[in-house]
Formats: structure tokens, C-alpha cells, sequence
């Protein structure tokens, strides 16, 4: 399993687990089950071998009272596209996209380009574009169907070509965010979530891509600086290392995993050194050539 360096923001949950030191015949304090009149101890749980999703990216409602951290959790889309209201204004038409009219006959592929359309709907309400978003409904609709998860997002699809009329822009991000939610649990109950470990991953990169490409034109090492998420870059390079085997096979995970290295390497700043205007440049080519990569059917 990959080793994770710390996340950028602290994980409290996470802090407190690794503080936790297994007691031996050479401690000094015993164990509380040794202490007169103390309840017996409970045997540990095994550690997860999952990697953690970063504190800031989880859905409240997502938390696990236990741990702290669902094993089903995938990173929240939603939170991915809030974190980019920092950059300002974004250039819509420097940054929107075809809408496929078909879907892929993989699944994995289906997942990854539904993360992609969740990313194109918030890129229109973020910039309060309305004139694609009809097509990324229907097509958000295709795409989970085809996984299996059609009935949840039905709704979803509806509300998103009623209120996107309206300009109802708070309403149209909750129903962008329930569809990632709703998929998701769907996964869950059909046993398949590394489709909805992909869906946040497609989420992720079109949103990498779209950060970059605000970023670099103009170019401002302020906005820039907001692509050092390495924290979650890691979890999901972790995750498709875990995914089954045949699927890791397929040629174009392959070249999607040497991609996001490839991104690691130029976004792993040394602390307090600004990015540089052809780094990010990069950044936004390698993205996109990734976005490209996933969308294909």
C-alpha cells in the first residue's frame, strides 16, 4: 500500500487512532482491563487498510461513529467544486465541454465520465451558465442507469432541468450533490463500490482540470496554489491499486495511474514555494489529456 505523507489539513479522527500505543509485557502502564475496579478491555479492530479521504472532502452525513470514517465513503464532488469558488471568476468557455450522447460499454469508463458530467454541471451553476446543463442532465441520467442506480437519480435529473429555468442556483448544487450521494449508496447496496470510488475520481479530475485551466490564464500564483492537494491525489492513486485485479489490467487505468504520478510529481511543492506559470500549464495539459482519456466510449 502506498505510504501517505500527512494531509495538508489536520485529521483529528486519524491523529487520535495512530496515538494509540498496543500495550506489551514492557509497558510500564497496564492495560485497562489491569486496573482494579476498570470494565475489560475490548479486543482491537483490525486497522482498515483503506486509505482515509481527506476531513474537508467528507459529507457530514457520511461519517461512521466508530471509526470516523465510512470504508464506503468516497470523496464528496460537492466539496471538490466548493473549494473553487476561491478562484474567482472562471473562464466558462475556455473550460465547457461536448456532452456525450452515449455511454460506454465499460462500466468502469460509465463511472469515471459520470464524475466528469457531476463536474461539467457544477462548472455551468458555478458560473451561472444554464445553457448545457439540460444536456448534462440527460446525460447524468444515461450514465446511471447504465450502472444501475437510475431510479435515485431520476429525480435528481428532473429538478436539475426545472430549476436550472428558474436560475435556482443553491438548489441546482444540492441536486448536483445528491446525485453523487444517491449513486453511491446504490453501489453499496449492489456490492460494487470501486464504480463509486470512480465516479469521485472523474469528479476530482475534471475539477483539477478546471482549477488549472482558471489558474493559468491569467496566471496567478495565489490560485495556483490551491492545486497542492496531494493529500488526495494519494488516496485516489491508493484506491486504483486496490481496485480488482482484471480491472487494472485494462490499458487505459494503466495509463490513467501513470498520469496521476505524473500530476503528483508537479503538484508536490516543497512548502512555501509558489508554482510556476509552466508547471501549471502542464497541470492543466495533463488533466485534460486524462479528462479525454476517461470520457471516451
Amino acid at each position: 500500500m502506498t505510504n501517505f505523507r500527512p494531509a495538508v489539513l489536520l485529521r483529528p479522527m486519524a491523529v487520535l487512532l495512530c496515538t494509540l500505543v498496543p500495550y506489551t509485557a514492557n509497558s510500564q502502564t497496564p492495560p485497562p482491563s489491569a486496573v482494579p475496579g476498570s470494565a475489560p478491555a475490548k479486543p482491537a479492530k483490525p486497522s482498515s487498510a483503506k486509505p482515509e479521504v481527506p476531513d474537508d472532502l467528507l459529507e457530514d452525513d457520511h461519517l461512521r461513529e466508530e471509526y470516523g470514517v465510512n470504508q464506503f465513503t468516497t470523496p464528496s464532488i460537492r466539496k471538490i467544486f466548493g473549494q473553487m469558488e476561491a478562484l474567482g471568476s472562471l473562464p466558462y468557455e475556455k473550460l465547457k465541454r461536448p456532452v456525450p450522447k452515449s455511454t460506454a460499454s465499460d462500466r468502469a469508463l460509465v463511472a469515471l465520465s459520470l464524475g466528469v458530467l457531476i463536474g461539467d454541471g457544477f462548472l455551468s451553476v458555478q458560473t451561472e451558465k444554464v445553457s448545457d446543463l439540460e444536456d448534462v442532465g440527460r446525460a447524468v441520467l444515461k450514465h446511471a442507469k447504465t450502472l444501475g442506480a437510475g431510479a435515485r437519480v431520476t429525480e435528481h435529473a428532473k429538478s436539475l432541468l426545472e430549476n436550472s429555468a428558474l436560475g435556482d442556483w443553491g438548489t441546482l448544487r444540492s441536486d448536483l450533490a445528491g446525485t453523487q450521494k444517491d449513486v453511491e449508496s446504490d453501489m453499496v447496496l449492489l456490492r460494487d463500490m470501486e464504480m463509486a470510488h470512480l465516479i469521485s475520481l472523474g469528479g476530482w479530475l475534471r475539477g483539477l482540470q478546471i482549477a488549472s485551466g482558471t489558474a493559468s490564464d491569467p496566471f496567478s500564483p495565489d490560485r495556483a496554489g490551491l492545486l497542492a492537494r496531494t493529500d488526495l491525489l494519494e488516496y485516489f492513486s491508493a484506491m486504483l491499486a486496490e481496485l480488482n485485479p482484471a480491472l487494472q489490467k485494462r490499458a487505459y487505468l494503466k495509463t490513467l495511474r501513470n498520469g496521476l504520478e505524473e500530476i503528483r510529481v508537479l503538484i508536490d511543492m516543497p512548502e512555501g514555494k509558489p508554482f510556476e506559470p509552466a508547471q501549471v500549464k502542464n497541470i492543466y495539459e495533463k488533466s485534460s489529456a486524462l479528462v479525454k482519456l476517461v470520457t471516451s466510449s
